[in-house]
């Protein structure tokens, strides 16, 4: 089957299935062994060599989704950064990234980067010389997240994938908040996929996961660190994860219609007094984001009206989950500054542009008319009290 040619819901549902040889199954069947055969076999599995059945079947999909030669799967979004990263960046290297991180990257980073004697510097904007000017002669890979998070910043990939190419460097992104449903980098030359497979791919919030999608050639070089690293996910996981997969096209989307409606809606209520989201025509980066993505994600993030205190905003919702993570069908809503971010300095956070009223919120497949009822009813209350 040439996936190259399907659409986008048929390779949710049918590229990387375990054929089911004996029963002929509808679904792929799970194998939990951690033990198998090694003499006389073609391939010698074993699950920390991300090589069993479920593995080895799902990473294809993955690889599909991105249009990429190769997938693979790891035991959280963390572990595809970070094996990522040590595969390509040795001592005495340096890696060139936006300041605008998931905390748990930025964190990474600071604090680990230092032990393997790697450098690091953050681009001061989003432009073609603010990413050049960081460039140095031991510079070995470029790093970017769009759209951000949590101010769904918009980074030029071609630009990104361009810059790359002319200094040998190795390209990656994190393409969590975009999914490959509304957005497939590599059509733009970037080299290395990564997600967060614990939120649009798993859907549902109930896996934690990661993503790694590449071409063969770098995807040996990942494997050949992450063996070593030990990343990988159970395969029940697995098994889940692919289940999940065959509905994230239809999930996305709707999840995606709903932020845009949101996003809307938010900007003109008099007690929002700003709205990230590059859907809007009025984000700086409308234009960029309608070339280079198919969607605008389920993702934005605002701030309230001054006075209005947003811990007692977010407890006032009655159908929208005070809850960490993101990406589910359930939508969802948090504060940076107390979550994804907790783990930065207040100046950290406020270089970055994330202030401690910034509420991101993960809008989910609920009907529009009941997620606006939600939000009224809870800036009644606090509006009230402001």
């Amino acid at each position: 089957m040439k996936t190259k040619s399907l659409g986008i819901n048929t390779i949710c549902a049918h590229v990387g299935e375990v054929e089911d040889k004996q029963f002929q199954g509808a679904i792929s069947p799970l194998y939990m062994s951690s033990s198998y055969q090694y003499d006389g076999v073609d391939v010698k599995r074993y699950p920390r060599y991300f090589n069993t059945p479920n593995q080895e079947a799902l990473g294809k999909k993955i690889a599909a989704l991105e249009k990429s030669e190769a997938g693979m799967i790891f035991g959280s979004g963390m572990a595809a950064v970070s094996h990522c990263m040590l595969a390509f960046l040795h001592k005495g290297d340096h890696v060139v990234l936006p300041q605008t991180l998931y905390g748990g990257t930025y964190n990474f980073i600071v604090e680990e980067f230092g032990k393997f004697g790697i450098e690091y510097s953050f681009a001061k904007g989003f432009s073609e010389d603010d990413f050049r000017s960081e460039i140095k002669e031991n510079t070995k890979v470029i790093y970017v997240e769009t759209p951000s998070n949590p101010l769904m910043k918009v980074t030029d990939l071609e630009m990104i994938a361009g810059l790359a190419k002319e200094h040998n460097l190795v390209s990656m992104i994190d393409n969590t908040f975009a999914s490959p449903i509304n957005q497939t980098p590599a059509d733009f030359g970037i080299d290395i996929m990564i997600h967060s497979a614990t939120k649009y791919m798993g859907g549902h919030s109930d896996i934690c996961a990661g993503a790694v999608a590449a071409s063969t050639e770098h995807m040996d070089k990942i494997w050949n660190i992450s063996k070593n690293l030990g990343g990988s996910l159970s395969d029940y996981t697995v098994w889940l994860l692919e289940r999940s997969l065959k509905t994230m096209a239809l999930r996305v989307k709707q999840q995606s219609r709903n932020a845009k409606r949101m996003a809307k809606w938010l900007d003109k209520n008099e007690h929002i007094a700003k709205v990230y989201y590059p859907g809007l025509k009025s984000h700086p980066d409308y234009k960029l984001a309608k070339k280079q993505m198919k969607g605008f994600s389920g993702m934005l993030s605002f701030e309230l009206a001054e006075g209005i205190d947003p811990n007692q905003f977010m407890k006032s919702l009655k159908l929208i989950k005070q809850s960490m993570s993101l990406a589910g069908v359930e939508s969802t809503i948090l504060s940076p500054t107390h979550t994804s971010h907790a783990l930065l300095t207040p100046e950290e956070r406020a270089n970055q542009g994330i202030a401690d009223g910034l509420l991101r919120f993960s809008v989910g497949i609920e009907e529009k008319a009941d997620l606006i009822a939600d939000f009224e009813q809870a800036l009644m209350i606090v509006a009230v009290t402001a």
